[in-house]
């Protein structure tokens, strides 16, 4: 039987997809999947994933017309099952222009537009909710990411001559008000306790990188800028290579995850009760102590804080979490 998954949301979104992708490959075959041309790499080698389809909707495919397009090509696929986790009405109306005869989505999404419906448990990690889409229990698959050798010696050669114990920052986030304003400040502390430092994320977050190069000079300890120089899964091949990171609530969160490495979220805006934190044992979320009445303000984290105050990250202190990073004991299990 021939499946595609529909998964257009956010590269977070999409690596937490790929339990989902496991599942229904034991059922029915590795499956097809159409998503963003920035999240196709992360899939093009997954086990479970036999061909990836990139659907530009914001660029060449932005629509009514490039929708119809790509649903044109995918009816021509002759796909038996499209499996629809994101609850978009693109989405939606691709898998029904593609006439495929089982439309599989969540009972909040478009549920006229689909043939078949699951309910979507309100609780719980996002992992388990997708799952639920396959009707399979929580946790019942990790989220995994296929690295290649080539990435690796990428990562590699970014990371020559580090050595460790060295952790991974993650500064930038879409989302402006989801950044931590201290990252340059837990550089400094890091690299005074001993440790080497890499900086991870895209070409927005250069200026990010070079602050914390600069933060860890003065120790004489390492410090790398790989912000903007990788693929997402060289960086997530970085990522594997760390003891740690330290990271905003957002995709390289879930890259860790994927590749097994200990995690250090920072969540202000949002909460991880919405259900993207981490979810291995000895991973460590961080928030304000003090409840603040504003928080959470929005279902992602808006441009800037609406307040002005910013107080649900700029009240999480660097040495709140040098100290979670030596709780953690990851740089001590890696020395």
């Amino acid at each position: 039987m021939t499946a595609v998954v529909i998964q257009t949301a956010f590269l977070g979104d999409v690596v937490l997809t790929t339990p989902l992708l496991a599942a229904l490959a034991e059922r029915h075959g590795p499956v097809d999947v159409v998503t963003t041309p920035a999240a196709a790499p992360l899939l093009e080698t997954h086990p479970a994933v036999r061909r990836v389809i990139a659907y530009d909707k914001r660029g060449g495919d932005r629509g009514w017309r490039g929708l119809r397009r790509l649903g044109r090509r995918l009816a021509a696929e002759g796909y038996e099952r499209a499996y629809l986790p994101h609850r978009s009405l693109r989405t939606a109306a691709l898998a029904w222009l593609a006439r495929i005869p089982a439309r599989i989505g969540f009972t909040d999404g478009w549920p006229f537009l689909y043939t078949h419906t699951r309910r979507r448990p309100p609780d719980g990690h996002e992992v388990d909710r997708l799952l639920a889409l396959a009707d399979r229990p929580p946790a019942a698959y990790p989220p995994t990411l296929r690295l290649t050798p080539e990435d690796r010696a990428a990562a590699a050669a970014v990371l020559e001559g580090v050595g460790d114990p060295l952790v991974a920052l993650a500064p930038g986030s879409i989302w402006g008000s989801k950044r931590w304003p201290y990252f340059t400040q837990l550089a400094g502390r890091l690299s005074m306790a001993g440790a080497n430092v890499v900086a991870v994320g895209g070409a927005d977050d250069v200026g990010w990188g070079d602050a914390i190069v600069r933060a860890v000079g003065p120790s004489g300890r390492r410090a790398v800028n790989a912000c903007g120089a990788l693929t997402l899964r060289q960086s997530a091949a970085v990522i594997a290579r760390a003891a740690l990171l330290v990271t905003n609530d957002s995709a390289p969160l879930h890259l860790a995850t994927a590749v097994g490495t200990p995690v250090i979220a920072l969540f202000g805006p949002t909460v991880p009760e919405f259900g993207f934190g981490p979810i291995r044992d000895g991973d460590v979320t961080l928030g304000v102590v003090d409840r603040l009445p504003c928080r959470p303000c929005s279902p992602h984290g808006p441009p800037s804080c609406p307040l002005g105050h910013h107080r649900c990250m700029r009240d999480i202190g660097a040495d709140v979490v040098a100290a979670a990073i030596e709780e953690s004991g990851a740089l001590r299990r890696r020395n």
